[in-house]
């Protein structure tokens, strides 16, 4: 029986993390705002949405940041900060960190100071085209993350490397 392995915890960490992360990403923009859209009453479509994705949100602060300290950690342990030198090579780990990067400062900065105000001012003007934009906006980060884990997984075992 071998001892405390620090790496597996970690892999297992990293991914439980983003299993959590894009698939909440993923139930907000394929359930949560088609739902919400469905109701007659325009401006409480933008109120639900806000009530019920707050409720996610602290998980998804949580989940990022949990991803982004047990990447850290398995770039550090394995060693492998020269990947980051070779984008063609290892574009998923790239991708990886713009997808962290971008929901980072979404989750952390924007969202709480910038886009909560802005958005209900663009709800008071026009709510079904300010819902219509929040399903874009969830649409294109979804796309992108679900490319960017499936080059991580595929190129963690070998496959996806470019040049």
């Amino acid at each position: 029986m071998s001892g405390f392995n620090d790496f597996a915890i970690a892999r297992a960490l990293h991914v439980l993390a983003v299993l959590i992360w894009i698939g909440g990403v993923a139930f907000v923009t394929l359930v949560l705002i088609p739902a919400c859209r469905g109701i007659a009453e325009a401006p409480a479509q933008l109120e639900l949405f806000e009530r019920l994705e707050q409720r996610f949100a602290a998980i998804a602060r949580w989940s990022v940041l949990l991803a982004g300290l047990s990447g850290l950690w398995l770039v550090w342990r394995l060693g492998v900060w020269a990947r980051f030198s070779d984008p063609a090579g290892w574009w998923w780990m790239h991708g990886m960190v713009a997808v962290w990067a971008i929901f980072a400062l979404m989750l952390f900065v924007l969202e709480p100071f910038v886009l909560h105000k802005l958005f209900a001012q663009h709800a008071r003007r026009d709510p079904v085209g300010t819902m219509a934009r929040i399903q874009r906006v969830h649409g294109v980060l979804l796309t992108v993350s679900l490319a960017v884990v499936a080059g991580a997984v595929a190129g963690s075992h070998g496959g996806w490397h470019f040049g």
